[in-house]
This record gives structure tokens, C-alpha cells and sequence, in this order.
């Protein structure tokens, strides 16, 4: 970061050893936070304990760094174990670094982020989603307003879908200025400030630990230094971390991790269940072995396509729309490995007794984050035909 105005210290270096034991805990955990919907906050915090939440700050400022490789594995393999959790920390990563190598913010406040982040484990995530709007990646200005009564900034509006929230010490929240041409950009709110407060709207069918209830700011009282650049229309992301096209390719690492805990338990099951007309275990069934094949075709598919992604985003020559069609097929191609090892091995595979009713309800959800199916497919077929 050139001539950086943060102190260096020692960083966690991420090991094998490390993920193996965090992703055999969370395994234990994933079951109990899945019941009863709650953010696995022990999980969050052997994650600060073991340094994995700082890993994306630049080196100077106690962080490694990571690239997109980096992240990628380590979000894919932690999702092996509880892939809500693993959700929290992708937002982490992504969003701590493009905060680190965004020219919107001072370098007090970045300094501000980062100490709180490496000494207390905050955790930081983008708030775009609302309910009128929807996804801004559709387009659209938000609700939410920034407004300035002389030298006060307030800001008020509701954010959806807010993943980690009551976990979350910073939002950095898509808004608006209440001018007659409003300007639009992200502002970044501390969560604990007076106004602000959680709706637990979250809900749903899968991924139920990430706790991703509504956010809503009630003429929020802020700093004038936590405004980014606000402009006439949203500007597009640039600069080192391109997020869009990160985001897409670490989502599907993540789906394509909860595919890989799925097979793996199916192997298992088929070796455990002796059938007693059988004489034998399942796994000595050609029809598993065709099988194990389907689902092993699937996610090595998946594998070369993430790697493909990576490697051109390395390159520097990744796009958006090819970042989100490979996350389109990834996902799909997840869902469909889980899927298929659900209808072979009937009630078993539908029984919450089981760790497969859990990662089919999770795998499912791949398929609403940005960009969705219809989004990538359009946006493909709109470069390939030039129109």
C-alpha cells in the first residue's frame, strides 16, 4: 500500500492443520445452530482466536492479503463444516477487502476498520438489499437516505437479507442523498449507534444460521468522515478486488463445498448401511457406483471451472459475466449432486437425523445470491451476441 500509515505486526498464516480442526468443529456445531437459527457466534469466535478474520487487511495493517485463490479454499473448505458460518466470513473477506483497497475512505477510517477488525474480531458486511428495491445489482436507486442538517449527517432506511447481522459491528450501506438529483454510494455505519436496530425477519428454508434479518436505521446520527463518494449515478467497482466478480466466484466455491460434505457423508452411509437381505453394504451396489460417479463428474466439473475462474482473474482477463456464469453452473451443478443423492437413498436422505436434509436445504440456496440464474444466463448471452 505504498507510504501505508499502519503499523505492521506478526499474522496468523493459514494451515491445513488450522481448517481441518475448525471445519471438524463446526461439523459438531452446524446441527445446533441449524435447529434453533442462530448465528454460531463460537464459531466466529475461534475464528478471530485462530486470525482467520483479519486475513484480507493488507499485511501492514496485521492482515495477509489474501487473494482470491486464498479465500476461495478457505470458505469452500469451511462451508464443508457449516456453510452459514462460512457465508459470514466470505462477506468478511470481501468486504474488508475492497474497504482496504477502496480510494473512498481516509486512511483514519480505514485504520479505524482494521484495529477493530484485528484486536476484537468485528465483523463488517455490505447492506444493499431492501424490499422494494430488491438486489441493486437489478438496477434502481434504495430507499434508504443520507440527508445533512447543517454539519449532521443522519441516515434512515431498512436493509433485508443482511447476513451475520446481529454479529455485524459495520454495515457499509447502499443510500442515497435526499437531494432533488439524489447522489447515490455506500456509507459506512458502526451497528451500535443510537437508531439502529434488528427485525428478525430471517426465516428460511436453508442456510438459517446466517442470521440474515433486517437491519433498519432510524434517523441515524453519523460521522461525516464514514460518508463515501457519493455520485450522480452508482459507479462501478474497480481496483484491485474487482467484488462482483470475486463474489460470484467465492459463492460458488462455498455451494460447491456443502456438494463436497454431501458426497462425503453419502460414501460413508453407503459403507455403514448393511441391508439384511442384501448381506452387504450398499456400497457394493453398481447402481452406487454409477452413482458416486454422476455426483464425482459434477464437482470435478465444478472444480476445474472455479479454478478456470481464478486463474483469469489472476490473468487480470476475468470478467463479470463470465465470473457469474460460473457461478451460475457451479451452483446448479452443486444442486444437483445433492439432489441426486437424495432420491437414491430415499427417507434417509429427508431425515433430520442426517447431516444430507441439511445440505440440501442449504445447496438450495446458491441459487438466489448475485447474480441469480437469469441474471448470469442474460448477461452471457447479451456479450456473446454483441448486443
Amino acid at each position: 500500500m505504498g507510504d501505508s500509515p499502519f503499523s505492521p505486526t506478526t499474522s496468523t498464516v493459514v494451515t491445513d492443520k488450522a481448517l481441518n480442526e475448525l471445519v471438524q468443529v463446526f461439523t459438531e456445531r452446524a446441527p445446533r445452530y441449524d435447529r434453533s437459527g442462530n448465528i454460531a457466534v463460537e464459531n466466529l469466535h475461534d475464528l478471530h482466536e485462530a486470525g482467520f478474520l483479519a486475513l484480507a487487511l493488507p499485511k501492514a495493517a496485521g492482515g495477509e492479503d489474501i487473494s482470491l485463490r486464498t479465500v476461495t479454499q478457505i470458505v469452500s473448505r469451511l462451508a464443508q463444516g457449516d456453510p452459514s458460518t462460512a457465508l459470514i466470513l466470505a462477506m468478511q473477506y470481501l468486504q474488508s477487502g475492497a474497504f482496504a483497497h477502496s480510494a473512498q475512505w481516509s486512511n483514519e477510517v480505514k485504520q479505524e476498520l482494521f484495529e477493530s477488525i484485528r484486536q476484537e474480531g468485528a465483523l463488517i458486511n455490505a447492506l444493499r438489499v431492501e424490499p422494494e428495491l430488491g438486489t441493486p445489482a437489478r438496477g434502481g436507486l434504495p430507499d434508504t437516505t443520507v440527508s445533512q442538517n447543517g454539519s449532521t449527517w443522519r441516515i434512515s432506511g431498512r436493509k433485508i437479507f443482511s447476513t451475520g447481522s446481529t454479529a455485524l459491528q459495520w454495515g457499509v450501506v447502499w443510500a442515497k442523498t435526499d437531494d432533488a438529483e439524489p447522489k447515490v454510494g455506500p456509507v459506512l455505519v458502526p451497528l451500535d449507534l443510537r437508531g439502529v436496530r434488528i427485525e428478525k425477519s430471517w426465516h428460511q428454508l436453508g442456510m438459517r444460521a446466517t442470521g440474515s434479518h433486517t437491519i433498519i436505521f432510524d434517523n441515524v446520527e453519523i460521522p461525516e468522515r464514514y460518508l463515501g463518494l457519493l455520485a450522480p449515478s452508482p459507479a462501478k467497482e474497480t481496483g484491485p478486488v474487482a467484488i462482483a466478480s470475486w463474489h460470484a466466484i467465492v459463492i460458488a466455491g462455498l455451494y460447491n463445498g456443502i456438494a463436497i460434505a454431501a458426497r462425503d457423508w453419502l460414501v460413508t452411509f453407503l459403507h455403514s448401511r448393511v441391508p439384511s437381505n442384501l448381506g452387504a453394504s450398499l456400497a457394493t451396489l453398481p447402481r452406487f457406483h454409477i452413482l458416486l460417479g454422476e455426483i464425482d463428474a459434477l464437482l470435478l466439473s465444478n472444480e476445474a471451472l472455479i479454478n478456470h475462474a481464478i486463474t483469469l482473474a489472476e490473468q487480470g482477463t476475468e470478467s463479470d459475466t463470465r465470473a457469474g456464469l460460473a457461478k451460475q453452473v457451479v451452483t446448479e451443478n452443486a444442486i444437483a449432486a445433492v439432489s441426486k443423492a437424495v432420491a437414491a437413498i430415499g427417507n434417509p436422505g429427508l431425515s433430520q437425523d442426517n447431516p444430507l436434509e441439511r445440505h440440501y436445504r442449504n445447496v438450495l440456496c446458491g441459487r438466489v445470491h448475485t447474480p441469480q440464474g437469469d441474471s448470469a444466463l442474460l448477461a452471457a448471452g447479451r456479450e456473446a451476441l454483441k448486443v
